[in-house]
């Protein structure tokens, strides 16, 4: 299935991966929980243990959802599972998701963040690589 990748610090990147429960904890680094804060059949898979395990501040999520930490991937949901997230949702959340986010303090049960622009990741160095010929 095809996600969307958030990892605090950088732009959403879109990541094909086995529709098995390993390769969700593998992207999340642990555990996963999902939440579901919009009204579109979309989902967010995040690490359950995130705070307990002090991972760094991600997205802030409306819907007094507060924000997330560590990694996480937004999918599709069907009426009983995961799914890709089809391409007019995939570019929706990268626009929503684009920018970074520092976190700031709170206002009440609300994350306050700064916005920044985010790194962006390097998905495959060998392949970003110039040939030997090309390098000087």
């Amino acid at each position: 299935m095809t996600v969307l990748v958030v990892e605090p610090g950088y732009a959403p990147y879109e990541k094909t991966i086995p529709h098995e429960l390993h390769a969700m904890q593998e992207i999340v680094g642990g555990l996963i929980t999902a939440i579901y804060p919009y009204e579109e059949p979309v989902g967010i898979v995040a690490n359950d243990e995130g705070l307990l395990l002090d991972m760094d501040f991600n997205r802030s999520v409306e819907g007094g959802y507060g924000g997330l930490v560590g990694p996480f991937f937004v999918c599709g949901l069907t009426e009983d599972s995961f799914c890709s997230l089809p391409p007019d949702q995939m570019e929706r959340f990268k626009k929503k998701f684009h920018k970074a986010e520092i976190l700031v303090g709170f206002c009440g049960n609300e994350p306050v963040t700064l916005k920044v622009e985010p790194k962006q990741k390097v998905l495959n160095p060998e392949k970003q690589r110039k040939p030997p010929s090309q390098e000087r």
